[in-house]
C-alpha cells in the first residue's frame, strides 16, 4: 500500500508527465527496496533446494 501511495504522489506531482512521475517514484523505490530484493526468491527459485524451497516459501 505504501508503494501505491508513493506512486500516486509522484503522479500528482507530475501531472501530464507519467514518465517523470515514474522516474521520481523509482528514484525512491529502488534504494528502499534494495535490501529486500537482495533477500529475494532467487535462491528459492534456482538454489540447490529448488523447487521444494519455493514450495516451502509459499506454504
Amino acid at each position: 500500500m505504501f508503494d501505491g501511495a508513493e506512486l500516486g504522489r509522484a503522479i500528482a506531482a507530475n501531472p501530464g508527465d507519467i514518465e517523470a512521475a515514474l522516474v521520481a517514484y523509482e528514484r525512491e523505490l529502488f534504494p528502499r527496496s534494495a535490501s529486500v530484493a537482495a533477500q529475494g526468491a532467487l535462491e528459492d527459485l534456482f538454489g540447490a533446494g529448488a523447487p521444494q524451497s519455493l514450495v516451502d516459501f509459499f506454504t
